[in-house]
Formats: C-alpha cells, sequence, structure tokens
C-alpha cells in the first residue's frame, strides 16, 4: 500500500492552508495540473478557454495551469495550445485577471514539444537531441543544432516574460514527458556526443541553460515551477536513478520554486503516466487510414496498459525528499480524496496538482471541503485522453466550458 494511516488530527481547516511557493502564496495546497485544452485556435485566448480553467477557481483550486504555451509555433505538441508570444498579450492579460477576479492564482506552463512534435501540427520537421525516429507519431527527428538551441533559449525566456507581462503568477517549465528538454535526459534519444550528451550532468546541461535564462529574465517577478518526469517506463530511458540526479543540479540552482513530479512520457508507453483502462477506440478514432488500422492492432503494445492506484507517484516521489533542498515538492497522480490530499500534505508535498478528477468535477475540492468523506467522480476511463485533437473534456461534461471559440485580440 502506498497510504499510510491517515492522521486523525488532518482536518480541512489544518490542511487547506495557505502556501509559499517563491514569491507566491497560494490559498490552499491544490493545483489544476495542466491538461491541454483544446480552446487556442491559432494559439490565442479565447473566451472558452478563460471559462474552463475559472470554473477550477470557483471549484475551490488555488491555482490554475494554463496547459502547454508553447514557446513558438515550431514548439505546438498538440492542436488549439496557446503561443506564448507578446502578439497574444491582449487575450493572455484578460485570462489572469478572470482567474484573479474568481479569487485563484494562474501559472503558464511552457514548453517545446521537440519528438512529440508532428509536422502536421508545426509544419516543420520534429527536432530531438538526436536523430531520432518516433513510433508513435512515425516521423523522424532530426538531431537539433547548437545554434538552434541557443535560439530556444531565448524562445523560454521571451515567453517568461511575456507571462510575466500578462500578469501570471508562476510558470511551469516542461521538462518532462519527453518533450524536447526531458529528451536531453534520455539515453534512449539523446547519443550526443558534445557537452549535451553522456554523463547525467551533460544531458542536464540544456534544462539548466534554459532555466537560468529564465530566472535571468523574470527574477522574482512570478514563481518558477518545473515539471520533471521522475521515470517514463521506457527501457533505457529515465529512470529515478538519474532523474533525482537532475533534480539535485536543477535544484543546486536555485532558480527553481517547486518540482512538479511527473512520470510517463508523450513518446510511447503514455498509459505509463495516466494508469487505469487504455481507450484504444479513443486513440483510432482520431487517427485515419492506415494509421487508423495501425492503432487498432499495435495501439496496446505502444500506449501499454498500468492498472490505476490511488497516489501511484508517491512512492517514486519520496525518493526526492532527501535529494531537493531548496526547492518545494508537488505530488501528482490519483489524487481523488481528502485523505490523499492530506496523506501528501503529511508526508512533506505541501502541493498537490490533479487533474483528470478535476476535469470529472471542476468543483471537487469545493464539494471536499464541506464534505471531507466525499471521494471524486473520476473513473480513470481515459476518454478525455483523446478529447485533446478538439477539446478537452472529460465524457460526462461534454457542455462544460464550450462557449466562444473566438480568439480575444
Amino acid at each position: 500500500m502506498l497510504m499510510k494511516p491517515p492522521n486523525n488530527q488532518a482536518t480541512v481547516a489544518t490542511i487547506f492552508q495557505p502556501v509559499q511557493i517563491g514569491s507566491l502564496t497560494l490559498r490552499n495546497p491544490v493545483i489544476k495540473a495542466a491538461t491541454s485544452e483544446g480552446r487556442s485556435p491559432e494559439g490565442k485566448v479565447t473566451q472558452a478557454l478563460i471559462d474552463f480553467h475559472r470554473g477550477f477557481i470557483e471549484g475551490g483550486i488555488a491555482m490554475t495551469t494554463l496547459a502547454y504555451c508553447a514557446i513558438s509555433k515550431a514548439g505546438f505538441a498538440a492542436p488549439g495550445e496557446i503561443l506564448m508570444l507578446k502578439e497574444n498579450i491582449v487575450g493572455l492579460k484578460k485570462f489572469t485577471e478572470a482567474m484573479h477576479k474568481a479569487g485563484g492564482k494562474a501559472s503558464a506552463q511552457l514548453g517545446h514539444a521537440g519528438p512529440v512534435a508532428t509536422k502536421k501540427i508545426t509544419g516543420v520537421r520534429p527536432i530531438a537531441p538526436s536523430r531520432f525516429f518516433n513510433l508513435t507519431s512515425l516521423q523522424t527527428c532530426r538531431a537539433i543544432t547548437l545554434e538552434e538551441m541557443e535560439e530556444i533559449k531565448e524562445q523560454f525566456a521571451d515567453a517568461a516574460a511575456v507571462a510575466v507581462e500578462a500578469g501570471f503568477d508562476a510558470i511551469e517549465l516542461h521538462f518532462g514527458h519527453l518533450y524536447l528538454v526531458s529528451s536531453f535526459f534520455s539515453p534512449w534519444i539523446n547519443k550526443r556526443t558534445d557537452q549535451y550528451g553522456g554523463s547525467i550532468e551533460n544531458r542536464t546541461r540544456f534544462a539548466k541553460e534554459i532555466l537560468l535564462a529564465v530566472k535571468a529574465r523574470v527574477g522574482d517577478q512570478l514563481a518558477i515551477i518545473v515539471k520533471l518526469s521522475m521515470d517514463d517506463g521506457i527501457k533505457g530511458s529515465i529512470w529515478l536513478d538519474e532523474s533525482t540526479e537532475t533534480a539535485r543540479i536543477l535544484d543546486e540552482t536555485g532558480a527553481v520554486d517547486a518540482f512538479e513530479l511527473t512520470m510517463g512520457s508523450s513518446v510511447s508507453n503514455q498509459m505509463y503516466l495516466f494508469r487505469g483502462a487504455t481507450d484504444i477506440d479513443g486513440m483510432a478514432a482520431t487517427q485515419k487510414g492506415i494509421m487508423k488500422l495501425g492503432v487498432k492492432w499495435f495501439g496496446r503494445r505502444i500506449l501499454g496498459e498500468y492498472p490505476y492506484q490511488n497516489l501511484y507517484m508517491l512512492e517514486s516521489a519520496r525518493q526526492f525528499q532527501q535529494v531537493v533542498q531548496k526547492a518545494k515538492l508537488i505530488l501528482l497522480g490519483g489524487i481523488n480524496t481528502f485523505e490523499h490530499i492530506s496523506t501528501a500534505v503529511e508526508e512533506g508535498f505541501p502541493v498537490v496538482a490533479i487533474g483528470r478528477a478535476l476535469l470529472r468535477e471542476p468543483d471537487m475540492i469545493q464539494k471536499i471541503k464541506e464534505n471531507p468523506n466525499k471521494a471524486g467522480l473520476c473513473i480513470h476511463c481515459n476518454k478525455c485522453m483523446f478529447s485533446v485533437y478538439t477539446t478537452t473534456n472529460c465524457v460526462f461534461t461534454k457542455d462544460y466550458a464550450v462557449t466562444s471559440h473566438v480568439a480575444i485580440v
């Protein structure tokens, strides 16, 4: 069992206390984890996007995460994502103003898809640390150049500056799921022989340089959260022995206010992150022709199958508690009740991040505060996974936040 016996002294009043992350004060320990929204045509904010996130704030969480804000058009991972450029500042400001008016905070997740990207979405060939064939997308990524790496570091810093100007309270640097930055951590993908390949220190170098570039640009104007993969479930890729070392290296810079610990990959074995039902029919419905048949025939082998378990990331996350000395740790994965939240807080994870359970019940936290014995309604069917190719919603709440998709400019 991952869960320890509940502390009888834990109450809503003792657990739902303000939490400090860098310069940011959260009203309670619960944040909305990033889940692709599909509500941003041409990379811009819409009223539907604002309504989507405002519902979580009104439902009791402390901060919502605007998922996957691409630092460039080449960095998109899926349709309908935000493009974090100054040209979109008007809509981004309206977004943060709405979250603040509702009583909460707003975080922007910044990333570059790297080997997860597809030419169909970005218009360009995807990049990776080394030449790499993505079996899920059936695309061959080319090796990124040193000049492009310098440009991407600057784009991360520029995106962070846009977040400051737009009024965000935090940014989340996406260093997980084998997107571009975390693909450098992986010996499976990173075959470089220069200063960015080989040892774990070298494979962490690009992430460290991005982090320091961001910190130099924005200072303490907002909290800096790093989403870090602990383990991606792929043989020869990322595991705890090296991810804890990556965390130590990044933590020692003093530039990280919190690590949101995650696992899994968007390149292969995707169910290692999500756990629960593997919806092959749902994935097949997003494809056409031979790709659709391929999913039906080989989908389970590519996606993997892993049973759901409450607090399923806790055991791995504990390994980071002795390594990370400066930043706070945010627990993700299988959090669905007050007991789960209180267990995390009492074990030394002052903040928890919740994704699917909030898609099912945007007001789950308010309900838990009113009745600590209540359990969330999410059944981990994972049918929400493939709605990211259209508009992300739980299948039981299809009418949630489907107002205007007209861009706010």
